[in-house]
């Protein structure tokens, strides 16, 4: 795996490069993440059996941080940017979460770019509370922690993690912080930016955008409650049925686990399986 910075769209990106011989694929990360968001996948074997781009989405990970625009269509024209500096005509596109929104709409806006779609528990019908699923995960953008024991010790204590815990998770997190001038540590995500993230995102018509889709898509859903029992997964089984409807080829597969744990551990190597699949199909 290589770290790279590029420019696009009047920024600059950084992304993970995975070697692989099979087809190219582009992974974007959800709300809070970053690149790294997919090290269960790759220690799972995506990479080699496929080239993997895992790219920090601006405002967050190493990528520029900068004031604004934070919508949909900034997002995707940064990634649409990476690929002609990369010379990449075309790619299988995918990502988790936020990341999944952004691949219906790139599906949609440049269809000439995305040959198949990997969606990873992204929802096609987007209701405003889905923040409060999130919650955590948005409040710890606001906090400062004396050590990274300290913050690890925090994010365990996340409902999410209850009772499981993996390796590539934590070096996902590790990934995330950087230290203030006193020395205490932050995550390198502000909440100025990702709240514009999200807000612009609900601006978005979802439902008709992904009837607009003709790719083969791939859609994931991890069926677990995200936190308490009575919350819900954070996409439903009736809400993933029917986006069934709207995309002429596409497939739904279910993995074991929550909105963020199915990345990793066991169901990371279910995930791969049906990934490698259906690219190479």
């Amino acid at each position: 795996m290589m770290g790279n910075y590029l420019h696009t769209n009047g920024i600059r990106l950084h992304y993970l490069d995975y070697p692989g011989d099979g087809p190219t694929l582009i992974l974007m990360h959800g709300l809070t993440a970053n690149a790294h968001s997919f090290e269960g996948l790759i220690r799972a074997g995506l990479s080699p059996r496929l080239r993997v781009l895992s790219v920090d989405l601006r405002g967050r990970g190493h990528s520029d941080h900068p004031d604004g625009p934070y919508d949909v269509p900034s997002h995707v024209a940064d990634i649409i940017g990476m690929m002609d500096a990369l010379s990449i005509e075309q790619a299988v596109v995918g990502g988790h979460s936020y990341g999944g929104l952004l691949t219906f709409y790139m599906a949609v806006h440049h269809a000439d770019r995305v040959t198949k779609c990997v969606v990873m528990d992204a929802p096609a019908e987007v209701h405003p509370k889905i923040l409060d699923q999130v919650k955590p995960s948005l409040d710890r953008l606001e906090m400062s922690f004396p050590s990274w024991k300290a913050y690890l010790g925090h994010v365990k204590s996340i409902p999410y993690y209850q009772g499981v815990w993996d390796d590539a998770l934590e070096e996902f997190y590790r990934t995330d912080v950087c230290e203030n001038p006193d020395g205490t540590i932050r995550t390198l995500s502000s909440p100025e930016h990702i709240a514009a993230v999200a807000a612009a995102g609900l601006q978005i018509d979802w439902p008709a955008t992904v009837k607009r889709i003709t790719q083969p898509t791939l859609m994931l859903r991890a069926p677990d409650p995200l936190g308490p029992p009575d919350v819900g997964p954070i996409v439903s089984r009736e809400i993933a049925e029917r986006a069934l409807t709207w995309i002429p080829d596409a497939r739904l597969v279910d993995v074991p686990g929550n909105h963020i744990m199915f990345l990793f551990g066991d169901s990371a190597k279910k995930v791969v399986e049906e990934i490698v699949a259906f690219v190479a199909v």
